[in-house]
């Protein structure tokens, strides 16, 4: 892993980078291009490190899952899948659950999480992508469940690729392995806005600048929030429990800074501060 807190990086010597900015963006980076972004177990190991350390570092407020090169990621690497093709069925199991603890720790990283899709994503890639909060696609972007033609099923990213679109579009397409467009990713919840491929950057950075105007523990809670209630029976525990939450948030400091805020008609202490970080001069 190669990370830094600034754009200083020596991009040749690393598969994965990592490098969070003044604002505390974490830009987590594929980069493996001459294999279009394709993982295996050393690069997984990789990404499992980074997402825990950012998951500890109360610094980060927004992580960036990106890729350089034309694909976003194809997925498993030829060679590790060769090498798996040996394995006993223990090794198959540790292997697999390698990138279920990886999965597994994106999608629950406690910020907000934000996939930049230009290109191809096949395979494990749609579920890094399932994986994140807010999915943002090139118009050329695809997407691809391959593995029925290699005699293989999408079993480890499956949970996330499922709540991400939904039953009926799963059934299809983990049996078809059919490539789809970006536009077709959106339309079944996979993707949340697709753009044009000069355009993304910028869609990026006004989504990360729509999440930094908001209370940082507050965007914390609210993702937890999703989490907790998803699926979950509207008794009256559920009811107390929503009760229960938004009283604490209400009277705590950042709760009672952003309804001052509010009513005094000023912006936000959090607000402040993210801009004077922005401005604060890197190297």
């Amino acid at each position: 892993m190669k990370t830094t807190n600034n754009n200083q990086v020596n991009e040749a010597t690393a598969k994965v980078l990592c490098q969070i900015d003044q604002r505390g963006i974490a830009t987590v980076t594929l980069n493996n291009p001459e294999k279009h972004n394709a993982f295996d177990d050393g690069i997984i190991g990789e990404l499992t490190n980074i997402f825990t350390q950012l998951a500890e570092n109360h610094q980060v407020r927004v992580v960036v899952l990106a890729s350089n090169g034309k694909s976003f990621s194809a997925g498993a690497d030829l060679g590790w899948m060769k090498r798996m093709a040996d394995y006993s069925y223990q090794e198959n199991l540790n292997d697999a659950n390698a990138l279920a603890q990886m999965l597994k720790a994106l999608n629950f990283l406690p910020q907000t999480t934000i996939a930049q899709i230009q290109g191809a994503a096949f395979g494990g890639a749609v579920g890094l992508a399932s994986c994140c909060d807010i999915v943002l696609a090139a118009e050329q972007a695809s997407f691809c469940l391959s593995e029925v033609k290699l005699g293989l099923i999408p079993a480890t990213i499956s949970p996330y690729v499922v709540q991400a679109i939904g039953l009926k579009a799963a059934r299809r397409y983990f049996q078809t392995a059919e490539r789809f467009s970006a536009k077709k990713a959106e339309q079944i919840g996979l993707v949340d806005e697709v753009v044009t491929l000069a355009e993304l950057s910028n869609t990026v950075e006004n989504m990360i600048n729509t999440i930094l105007a908001n209370g940082p523990h507050a965007v914390k809670e609210a993702k937890q929030l999703a989490f907790s209630v998803a699926h979950r029976e509207i008794d009256e525990l559920l009811i107390n429990d929503t009760c229960e939450r938004i009283a604490a948030i209400r009277v705590s400091n950042e709760g009672q800074e952003g309804l001052a805020s509010f009513f005094e008609k000023r912006v936000p202490s959090w607000q402040i501060a993210s801009i004077n970080s922005a401005k604060k001069p890197q190297g």
